[in-house]
């Protein structure tokens, strides 16, 4: 699938002007943590802790605010058991599995030439 930016802007006027919906998800989505977090549910389900190893970096509550995020996007799922202690689980929903299939390629170009890159800085 080849889409261009001007194909997006023809078929959305609207769409990444000041106050659009786009500016906001794009930036939940494409935030540092937000991709880490989203990366890692690409691979299945994951609890509180899981996630925290995973997402080398990240804070408690940074972590809390990017899993409410993108709970409230839509994207994430998240499952609460009644157990003691609490036990929690993450999921991709999936609008979030469409969006990974989409931007896993793009991670990948990143790993692979974000060596070369940061080098010529």
């Amino acid at each position: 699938m080849t889409v261009s930016f001007a194909e997006i802007k023809a078929s959305t006027p609207m769409v990444f002007e000041s106050g659009c919906s786009t500016r906001v998800i794009l930036d939940h989505i494409m935030s540092k943590w937000g991709v880490l977090v989203l990366a890692s549910l690409s691979d299945g389900t994951r609890r509180w802790g899981e996630l925290r190893r995973e997402v080398d970096g990240i804070s408690e509550k940074m972590l809390a605010t990017t899993l409410r995020t993108l709970v409230d996007d839509g994207i994430v799922h998240r499952e609460s058991f009644p157990t003691v202690p609490p036990h929690v689980e993450y999921s991709l929903t999936p609008l979030g599995r469409d969006l990974m299939e989409r931007m896993l390629p793009l991670i990948g170009w990143v790993a692979e030439h974000a060596d070369t890159m940061v080098a010529r800085s």
